[in-house]
């Protein structure tokens, strides 16, 4: 078949302002798979530009495919605009099939179904297994109900199959890096960046996150290979800087620990940077000089609240001391702790934001970003917060950086004061200075340059946002979603009475 994978444009705010853009990973990993079963396979990035409607139909019917698979990473805000694209693309190519997938529809495949008539499947969960499969079936005319992983219409109605199982061998499904011009991606500076993965999932049960339930558990690649693929990227590709897309890659010490010495016995020079825990961090003390001579630079490290009521109310499982500690241990090897802060888990006043002001002060963080609690349905923090208001219903909004919950005790407009001057205190302050303009490391000094540069446009459009789409008290969660009841987060695992629901 020929196969269009399609990237749609995503308007988020980290998507937009930084104005260099990675892959889109999840496309090159089913694109893969899709080459090496026999399929003619190509990605229209239409995130690029970005492209607009009209574009990206042209550049599909420029060679005009059998299917169109559309992924994002934008989850719940990169949704709309897939809703408004799919109709255009069925008016150019009324023949072809039109394939839909990524965290959102996974779990809101129902809704979906029933409101984009124009996506004909969706698959839930991993696809570089199930997209193979299901290509045979639209090629050869079999029945949709022997794939696993995917809704379509039954008779009409919405209707899922058996959840497909999950990856346990990575290798059998390699990256389709060669549907991509490597020219095209760069990150942190005009360096020449890619997305890739070490792991999939988290094994702790944070309740605002989705990647517990999305990926069912945590699995890693085989460290050596991982390691050679890494070196081949970067002696063949020119490829300076990896962007770990694992929410926890450092789970395991053991495998962790493999890939660093497999990564520094490639002897290149590549930069990595991530995300992991705190208490990883404090944990691998004693192997932290193999993190910084493997290339590792910078970790975000999601603080998420630093009141221990707050920490235990989410099952962060994290602690105060321990998130000081990791901070410290970073900057002591030469490494940059860029720590997020979140706001909206809790009934908030304006002490709780003086306390965090003043907690993040004496954590002395090299980076910092907010975040705003946002309540997804399929995670356990959507029946946390279903009886909270919603102020903010456009679902493109939901990304993060938008306040998207009611705060009873504070207004929007006063929240919104709190988190840009929080984050103005940490950035200003003379340590911060320091670090972005006359520490003595240039690498270091380049990595805080650019995110002092990325930061001021980042507080333009949410400052113009502000003004734009201001938050007005809604619907309550559960109202907005249309049912007071979550979706199941382990919607997307393999169990013995999973499989007989679904297949009845």
């Amino acid at each position: 078949m020929k196969i269009a994978l399609l990237n749609p444009p995503h308007r988020a705010i980290g998507s937009r302002v930084p104005g260099e853009l990675l892959p889109p990973f999840g496309l090159l990993a089913i694109g893969g798979p899709l080459i090496d079963a026999g399929h003619a396979v190509r990605l229209v990035n239409a995130d690029i530009a970005p492209m607009t409607p009209a574009q990206i139909v042209a550049a599909l019917l420029a060679d005009p495919p059998d299917a169109v698979l559309i992924g994002h990473s934008g989850s719940t805000s990169a949704h709309p605009v897939v809703a408004r694209l799919v109709p255009a693309i069925r008016a150019a190519l009324p023949g072809v099939r039109i394939v839909y997938g990524g965290v959102f529809p996974s779990y809101h495949w129902e809704t979906v179904l029933r409101d984009c008539p124009e996506i004909d499947v969706i698959v839930r969960g991993e696809g570089e297994e199930t997209a193979p499969r299901l290509m045979v079936a639209l090629a050869t005319g079999a029945a949709l109900d022997t794939v696993p992983g995917i809704a379509f219409r039954r008779d009409g109605q919405p209707h899922a199959t058996a959840p497909a199982p999950m990856l346990r061998d990575f290798a059998v499904a390699r990256i389709g890096w060669e549907l991509i011009n490597f020219a095209d991606h760069s990150y942190w500076g005009g360096r020449r960046a890619v997305i890739h993965q070490f792991s999939r999932g988290c094994p702790h049960p944070c309740t605002y996150c989705g990647q517990r339930g999305f990926w069912t558990r945590w699995r890693h690649r085989d460290p050596v290979a991982f390691a050679r693929e890494i070196a081949w990227l970067v002696r063949e590709k020119g490829v300076e800087l990896i962007n770990l897309a694992d929410e926890n890659p450092t789970s395991s010490r053991k495998a962790w620990e493999a890939f660093l010495r497999a990564l520094i016995a490639e002897d290149v020079k590549v930069t990595i940077i991530g995300s992991t825990r705190a208490d990883d961090i404090v944990r691998d003390a004693d192997i932290l000089h193999l993190y910084k001579q493997a290339g590792c630079l910078r970790f975000l490290l999601g603080l998420e609240g630093t009141d221990e009521a707050t920490l235990t109310a989410v099952r962060k499982g994290g602690s105060r001391p321990k998130d000081r500690e990791a901070i410290r241990l970073l900057r002591a090897h030469g490494m940059i702790g860029l720590c997020t802060f979140a706001v909206g888990f809790a009934e908030e006043t304006d002490a709780d934001y003086w306390r965090l002001l003043r907690q993040l002060l004496a954590y002395d963080p090299d980076q910092v970003m907010s975040v705003y609690a946002t309540p997804h349905r399929w995670t356990p923090f959507f029946g946390q917060s279903a009886g909270r208001r919603v102020v903010q219903q456009d679902l493109e909004l939901w990304d993060y950086k938008h306040q998207v919950l009611e705060v009873p005790g504070v207004p929007a407009w006063r929240v919104f004061l709190w988190v840009k001057l929080i984050e103005a205190c940490l950035q200003l302050r003379p340590r911060a200075l320091w670090r972005a303009f006359a520490q003595p490391d240039a690498e270091l000094r380049h990595a805080q340059r650019w995110y002092t540069r990325m930061g001021r446009g980042v507080w333009l459009r949410e400052i113009a946002d502000a003004f734009r789409f201001r938050p007005v008290p809604g619907p309550t969660v559960a109202e907005f979603w249309g049912g007071a009841d979550q979706m199941d987060e382990a919607a997307l695992a393999v169990t013995p009475r999973r499989a007989a629901a679904a297949g009845r």
